[in-house]
């Protein structure tokens, strides 16, 4: 019998340490395993959410797209009048560019129940070739389904290529304070030349073709190229006119002032002979038609990318163009 020391270890001291380190291992690689598991369960979850998102988006985007009320009448006989919106700017990528338009005015006309078509607008003009495109396109439907009748509606303002677009149409309607014409063509641009000498700069233009530097807006205006530029808008607003005359014929006036760029109210036009008579979407609808059912065929963007364009976020785009030409 006698004193441990305590300075030697005693010799049941290192097994007991040894299951407590082996305890503890086990405890952590359990721990370790469980949020493994809880981390995946949670990335399981989030993944189902999202793909459940995009599910519902893809859903709503389908649903959004389907022509106004065109699920009343998928099932049913009765006749409606098909309604294509041609609202702001007509311009390449714009919601009233000629593919947009057209393809809502191509299943307006293919739709079995259709009895009429109103292509209703509110638009201050834009491209000349896209709104020729969008002409063109009414005189082939009207040719190729010749039992449907097809009803320009001016809402607020339908100048320029907006009336080149309607002058397509069997007949035009709109209300006494609508604004109608502006029957012309137009180049915009600007000159620095003169700010620029004023404020000491100078201009070094380098062009491989003599009139490469076309209207250039630092440099004086070339007396060539102003002739060449009223050539061509003289030109293409023949075009326009010649249109016009082809659609709406004797029913115009020979005012000489038809063609000359200015515009004027709905009680006006009806005069001058731009428009028929009067009447909104609805009335054309019930009293012209006779199908006072509307079903909207305008082709809606319903991307992220559309939804923003629509909001008015490209306004500024538009508004920095410094040069553009139109009707």
């Amino acid at each position: 019998m006698g004193w441990d020391n305590p300075d030697e270890p005693s010799a049941q001291s290192e097994p007991a340490a040894n299951d407590k380190a082996g305890a503890f291992e086990s405890e952590l690689a359990g721990r370790i395993s469980f949020e493994f598991l809880r981390e995946q369960r949670r990335a399981r979850r989030w993944s189902v959410f999202f793909k459940f998102l995009a599910f519902a988006y893809v859903t709503t985007f389908l649903v959004l797209s389907v022509p106004g009320d065109f699920g009343k009448t998928l099932f049913s006989d009765e006749k409606v009048t098909a309604l294509v919106d041609l609202q702001g700017v007509i311009a390449h990528g714009s919601d009233a560019s000629a593919d947009i338009i057209v393809t809502g005015l191509r299943a307006a006309f293919e739709h079995e129940a259709t009895s009429g078509v109103i292509l209703r607008i509110n638009s201050p003009g834009g491209s000349p070739v896209q709104s020729g495109y969008i002409n063109d396109e009414i005189y082939r439907l009207r040719e190729k389904y010749p039992e449907i009748p097809l009803y320009a509606v001016i809402v607020d303002i339908c100048a320029s290529g907006g009336y080149y677009v309607a002058a397509a149409a069997d007949e035009i309607y709109a209300d006494k304070a609508s604004i109608v014409g502006s029957i012309g063509v137009r180049m915009d641009s600007f000159g620095f030349v003169e700010g620029m000498q004023k404020l000491g700069v100078e201009r070094r233009l380098l062009t491989a073709g003599e009139n490469k530097g076309f209207l250039d807006p630092f440099s004086p205006l070339n007396p060539s190229h102003v002739e060449h530029v009223q050539e061509l808008l003289g030109e293409v607003h023949e075009q326009f006119v010649n249109t016009v005359r082809k659609s709406r014929r004797d029913k115009l006036s020979d005012d000489p002032d038809l063609f000359s760029g200015l515009f004027w109210t709905g009680e006006r036009s009806l005069e001058l002979g731009l428009i028929d008579a009067f009447g909104s979407s609805s009335y054309v609808a019930r009293e012209v038609i006779g199908a006072e059912e509307i079903v909207n065929f305008t082709p809606r963007d319903y991307s992220i990318e559309g939804l923003i364009k629509r909001s008015g976020m490209n306004t500024l785009k538009s508004l920095l163009g410094s040069f553009s030409w139109g009707w």
